[in-house]
């Protein structure tokens, strides 16, 4: 640093990266949620038609992201993927966060015995790698994403529960937690109405990052079989169609791995900016 500079407060520098971030989220999150929601407006091609005349063809004018070994326009495939890997994204991480953020208030609410259960709770699930714990629910129930949305719920709750429980404890301790105990208030009123709201920011922000998470649990279980179900244009089942031609027909498999990429950064960024943007304003 050079004589006479002046250093940057972390806050100052958190303002500046800020917007970057909030941009870079915006754009991407953007960009996916047009192309959920209206699919048919931006793919070239009916996603499930066959063309005998163009199976495997490379990318092209006509075919920008080639073609699959039906014929069939990858572009527009992976376009309406978006739709599917998005209910993925939310469908598979509401559920959690609501049942276990309602939980977690309660645990760190009333504490005690309460408390020390559900810590053996949260230690026989984290023991277990939670993809495997996944793989095993949904081999049980049958594959399909139904079956996967409840997996994923059986076992992504906890950890959002451990995260607001952990800041109820803080919460329940402070000045205004006393002031509404003394004035008479209900416990649902207190925990619901003035604790779970200041505590509820940690699971929000990993919400955001749990999105991504659940789209490449998605993609892994459409690999596998597991998840959504061929013909339905799901990125992990086109990775899956395409990788007995990983060596003559790349693009099969690769354009939809990027998806994946891209609107994984989206959610990621979407969680940095809001995180930062919670720390700024504190």
């Amino acid at each position: 640093m050079s004589a006479g500079a002046v250093p940057i407060a972390p806050s100052a520098k958190r303002r500046r990266a800020l917007p970057g971030t909030l941009v870079g989220a915006v754009i991407v999150l953007g960009a996916s949620l047009a192309l959920a929601f209206f699919p048919s407006l931006f793919a070239p091609y009916d996603p499930t038609a066959f063309d005998y005349n163009a199976i495997l063809q490379g990318p092209s004018w006509a075919h920008p992201f080639g073609t699959d070994n039906f014929g069939r326009d990858m572009l527009s495939r992976v376009i309406h993927a978006y739709r599917i890997d998005m209910q993925i994204a939310v469908f598979a991480t509401t559920g959690p966060f609501v049942f276990g953020s309602i939980v977690g208030a309660l645990v760190g609410y009333v504490g005690g015995w309460v408390e020390a259960v559900f810590g053996r709770v949260v230690e026989a699930v984290i023991t277990f790698p939670f993809l495997v714990l996944v793989i095993a629910i949904v081999s049980v129930l049958g594959p399909g994403l139904r079956n996967m949305y409840i997996a994923v719920g059986v076992v992504d709750w906890v950890f959002y529960a451990r995260l607001v429980s952990a800041e109820v404890r803080i919460q329940r301790r402070l000045d205004y937690a006393d002031a509404a105990r003394g004035m008479g208030y209900g416990h649902t009123r207190i925990i619901f109405r003035h604790l779970l709201p200041n505590a509820i920011t940690p699971a929000v922000v990993y919400l955001m990052t749990d999105m991504a998470l659940a789209i490449l649990l998605g993609s892994s279980l459409g690999y596998l079989g597991l998840g959504a179900q061929p013909p339905a244009a799901e990125w992990g089942v086109l990775i899956a169609d395409g990788k007995n031609f990983m060596t003559t027909a790349w693009w099969v498999s690769v354009f939809p791995g990027i998806a994946i990429v891209i609107t994984g950064l989206g959610f990621s960024l979407a969680g940095d900016a809001l995180a930062d943007l919670l720390r700024v304003n504190r």
